[in-house]
């Protein structure tokens, strides 16, 4: 790859349809993914393309109780945390699948909530969750005074 790819997508094997879905809504509004599935494929180093994928923009945690469990995944949102730990650039982005409260450093960031959502509306969450830009009111909120 000759530019950083946009996103990484750092999950456990328990929500790997997660992953799946999250890397497809992403490729098909053109943006850049690693994901261990697709690009770790036999013959390649899987410590390389784990570098590959940790020096991306930025850095999607699929958020669950196991994935908080387990030791990888640790590695994996560790490296987008030290070089944005205070969140200004948004290098990591959890991305929360099922009910779970985030631990240690991860609590403090606030995370895209898809659970208990229907696809249409995970869609959005996702896609709005990840844009750079601050969302702008698009219609007058109702007016509280006069109560």
């Amino acid at each position: 790859m000759d530019t950083a790819p946009d996103f990484f997508v750092s999950f456990t094997r328990d929500d790997i349809e997660w992953a799946r879905w999250i890397t497809w809504v992403l490729e098909e509004e053109g943006f850049q993914v690693v994901f261990q599935e697709l690009d770790m494929r036999p013959g390649h180093n899987i410590a390389r393309q784990m570098q590959t994928g940790t020096s991306a923009t930025r850095t999607i945690a699929v958020l669950s109780p196991a994935y908080t469990d387990r030791p990888f995944p640790l590695s994996e949102w560790a490296a987008a945390f030290v070089q944005d730990p205070d969140g200004l650039a948004r290098k990591l982005i959890p991305v929360r699948v099922e009910e779970c409260s985030p631990p240690g450093l991860l609590a403090p960031i606030v995370y895209i909530d898809l659970v208990g959502v229907e696809r249409d509306e995970a869609r959005q969450r996702l896609l709005s969750g990840i844009q750079s830009e601050r969302p702008r009111v698009v219609a007058e909120p109702p007016f509280p005074g006069g109560r």
